[in-house]
């Protein structure tokens, strides 16, 4: 039934695409605006890995499934993308409320939750299935300062100016509504407070991900900027990977 009811919700999503691009279409033809629809997404037939919807020229990613939550868990990512260098770099402080968007299977909030003993770790995902997965192994390792949290497309479901850092790990570029997810999250950080991104280099054609699964340092600064965030550095040291900071002003 869960498998099934995915389905649907997938094809209820492409279907919704389908109707904007032919209402797109239609509001071309008789010479109306076609930002009386979204003055920040453009639609487009989707690619093969797309869903047909543009944010600042950049076709959205397909998201995956939680069918495909043993990827997250894979042995060799550790030696494929150095995990504790990422959480290293973030250089999280023990009192620190730290948001991961996108969190999955909790492979990265779950140790980040050791790295806060005295704070706390949100696990946001948009998949129900994704958070049950998160639940039990909260439960396996004893998390107490991990709380798993179900949030919405275009919705992180934070508390505003709640956490000291949002970290986002080869998840944004798949958001459905980059622009209002990342205003929740911009709302939810207390002032000065982080954004962190870990991106695949699209720059770098051996990075062999996907096309609409990577994304460009000066793409994600360019998108980061709308939501008035400031660009403090991008972190060498990952070996397929961005990692940017940014920061919500004072």
């Amino acid at each position: 039934m869960i498998l099934e009811n995915s389905w649907l919700i997938g094809g209820l999503s492409r279907l919704r695409g389908l109707v904007l691009i032919g209402l797109v279409s239609l509001l071309t033809a008789c010479n109306l605006p076609v930002l009386a629809i979204s003055p920040a997404y453009q639609f487009t037939p989707p690619s093969q890995d797309g869903i047909g919807k543009v944010y600042l020229g950049r076709e959205i990613a397909r998201t995956m499934g939680y069918e495909g939550a043993a990827w997250l868990d894979r042995p060799s990512r550790s030696l494929q993308e150095r995990p504790q260098v990422l959480l290293e770099k973030l250089a999280l402080r023990p009192t620190d409320v730290v948001a991961d968007i996108g969190a999955g299977t909790g492979y990265f909030a779950c140790p980040m939750a050791a790295l806060v003993p005295e704070g706390r770790v949100l696990a946001v995902d948009v998949q129900p299935e994704m958070v049950a997965l998160m639940q039990q192994r909260i439960d396996e390792q004893h998390l107490a300062n991990l709380q798993p949290i179900l949030g919405q497309v275009d919705s992180p479901n934070l508390p505003v100016q709640s956490i000291d850092l949002a970290l986002m790990v080869d998840a944004y570029h798949e958001f459905e509504y980059p622009q209002e997810m990342m205003q929740g999250i911009v709302q939810a950080l207390k002032p000065g407070g982080r954004v962190v991104l870990a991106e695949y280099r699209a720059e770098n054609p051996l990075v062999m991900i996907k096309r609409l699964h990577k994304m460009s340092e000066a793409q994600v600064k360019r998108e980061m900027a709308v939501v008035g965030l400031t660009w403090l550095k991008t972190e060498s040291g990952l070996p397929q990977q961005h990692l940017l900071f940014f920061q919500k002003p004072a």
